[in-house]
């Protein structure tokens, strides 16, 4: 039973670092897109364009975040 319970916490450790990683909030974004994805299919509105557009921004957004941690303050 030991064993089982260590696989599984192993389990699920590694899908969590491996989806939110170092950044919530970009799991967060792509979750929403594809949220947002799925209610405009089921309205029959070509919905094609949502993820690429959140992948965009949510690239922009945090590259200009993680360049502000870096820029030393004068």
């Amino acid at each position: 039973m030991m064993r089982v319970m260590s696989w599984l916490v192993g389990f699920s450790r590694f899908w969590y670092r491996f989806i939110i990683g170092d950044d919530w909030t970009v799991a967060a974004s792509l979750a929403l897109g594809l949220v947002v994805t799925a209610l405009l299919n089921a309205a029959h509105f070509p919905a094609w364009w949502v993820i690429p557009l959140i992948v965009v921004v949510t690239l922009r957004v945090s590259v200009q975040r993680s360049q502000r941690r870096r820029t030393p303050s004068a």
